[in-house]
């Protein structure tokens, strides 16, 4: 006797943990970590188009034009995603480092690689960066600021970085864009080094106290 399959639920499937609009799958990819006491360690992020590691090209550039050593800096990574940029500052010594990711999901990889390679100087802060820089804020020696492209973020946060005291008198703000946006940032924050990748642009300041 052939037994009837029960019938299809109507109810509609949930959708998938989502990262600036797109889906976040399992831990698929894998992040390479360039440079300092953690190089060609390799991390599992997870197999998302949301999330977008800065490439290996770039990341080489901007902590050569940062310096290979970066003791005692204060550093937060802002839209953090992989965290590869905070990882490489702490590879090459920086004293502490925030990341702020707002989908647990994306935050909870990072927490697991970062107690894989036993770095203890960080936290994790699972915020909308926006909220996050509305809090008390404590000064920063170095920001990266890498928001998701076409949603113009770039400006009202370098706006609250400069405005709210979370950044140090003489800090370095690394920020990456898509190559289309002309970034509105801080008078005092000067333009120290660019470089182009793809469909996206890097530009690391360095601001001027006022």
């Amino acid at each position: 006797m052939t037994r009837k399959r029960p019938p299809k639920s109507s109810a509609p499937r949930r959708a998938p943990a989502q990262r600036d609009g797109k889906s976040v799958g399992k831990p698929l990819g894998k992040l390479r970590i360039i440079g300092g006491e953690f190089r060609r360690r390799q991390l599992p992020v997870l197999n998302s188009p949301g999330l977008r590691p800065t490439p290996d090209r770039v990341r080489e550039t901007l902590f050569n034009w940062l310096g290979q050593q970066l003791y005692g800096q204060q550093v937060l990574d802002l839209f953090a995603g992989t965290g590869a940029l905070g990882i490489e500052a702490v590879s090459r010594g920086a004293s502490w480092v925030d990341f702020v990711e707002r989908d647990p999901r994306v935050a909870a990889q990072l927490s697991t690689n970062l107690a894989s390679l036993n770095i203890t100087a960080s936290a994790v802060h699972v915020n909308d960066v926006q909220a996050y820089l509305m809090r008390p804020a404590k000064p920063y020696t170095l920001v990266f600021l890498d928001p998701p492209f076409h949603q113009q973020l770039a400006a009202p946060c370098c706006s609250a970085l400069e405005n709210s005291g979370w950044l140090d008198n003489e800090a370095m703000i690394y920020l990456e864009t898509e190559t289309s946006l002309a970034p509105k940032v801080p008078a005092n924050w000067l333009l120290h080094r660019e470089t182009q990748a793809g469909e996206s642009t890097a530009r690391l300041y360095q601001r001027q106290a006022p």
